[in-house]
């Protein structure tokens, strides 16, 4: 069995979609983690056990992959160290300081696949930022789609993981691989769930407080919406950059850290995520980006070291 564990994200349900296609496999089998923890969990652990190959995309975990004992492919765009394991073959344009916006893109890359799954996973990640590169409008072109249909279709594949459906975010991946593109536009499960989300976003982005040019905002919800409160902030509303909290997730607290292009040159977000993960926080990011996971009772220390990069 081919298995393969995938961020929960647009760009991590595409670059799935890719390598499925790209590789022609048969009888695999796709997981994604707790959404919104980097880790490998025992459901995970058990079917690597079984498994005779391993895929790990857009989820970036180095530690865990570290420990598999099967032959395993890991792609992925995020910044991360180098693995020493050496049944694993790495491929990550960050090691080598490129940057790349999407996992989608590298697994497109190195298999020689583009269409419209590539731009989704580089609208899913950049956003409206996508729409300045030649080959995400070249694709979408093709594909007869505009840029408002593939921004409705990153919200739409991203509703799964935000309402914390963790088994709806693995079958998102049969949905894009067994139906056409332009269909998902449709599908009504996850139009049902990108309205309440966009109502529950509303809210929180409502009460934003501004520090120094930063957006700081906290809020209490069951939705995984944390990171789209801040991309909209940063994005939409022109903020330096984003600190959102979610004090109650499922009995955990969220942090989310995002900052603009020109104060990515100034903050290391690297440093960033060594000393959150320092504290015993669950953390992980790239270059613009540190998300968060941790108990209640140290979300505060989490703050404070966030806080020390607001200038």
């Amino acid at each position: 069995m081919h298995l393969i564990i995938h961020h929960w994200d647009t760009d991590g349900i595409t670059s799935t979609a890719l390598l499925v296609k790209a590789l022609k496999l048969d009888g695999f089998m796709n997981m994604t983690a707790p959404i919104g923890e980097f880790r490998f969990d025992e459901r995970i652990w058990k079917a690597i056990e079984t498994a005779e190959r391993l895929y790990v995309l857009d989820f970036n975990v180095p530690g865990e992959v570290e420990r598999v004992r099967i032959p395993t492919l890991f792609i992925d765009h995020h910044n991360q160290s180098r693995i020493k394991n050496p049944l694993v073959e790495q491929i990550n344009p960050s090691l080598e300081d490129r940057y790349y916006p999407s996992c989608s893109l590298v697994v497109s890359e190195r298999f020689g696949l583009f269409n419209a799954w590539t731009a989704l996973g580089i609208v899913g990640d950049i956003g409206e930022k996508a729409f300045e590169l030649k080959v995400v409008n070249g694709l979408l072109k093709k594909e007869g789609l505009s840029r408002a249909e593939a921004l409705r279709l990153v919200e739409l594949i991203d509703s799964n993981y935000i309402v914390m459906e963790r088994e709806a975010v693995e079958e998102a991946v049969k949905v894009l691989l067994e139906g056409e593109v332009r269909e998902l536009l449709e599908h009504e499960p996850w139009v049902r769930k990108a309205e309440s989300i966009r109502e529950a976003i509303e809210r929180v982005v409502s009460s934003v407080e501004e520090r120094n040019g930063f957006a700081f905002v906290e809020f209490e919800s069951p939705f995984n919406i944390i990171s789209k409160v801040a991309r909209k902030l940063v994005w939409e509303l022109n903020y330096r950059g984003a600190i959102a909290v979610n004090r109650d997730f499922h009995g955990k607290a969220q942090l989310y850290f995002r900052i603009s292009p020109r104060e990515a040159e100034r903050i290391d977000m690297g440093e960033v995520i060594a000393r959150l993960k320092g504290l015993g926080t669950n953390s992980g990011g790239k270059r613009e980006v540190v998300g968060c996971v941790c108990d209640g009772d140290k979300i505060d220390d989490a703050l404070k070291i966030i806080e020390e990069y607001l200038g």
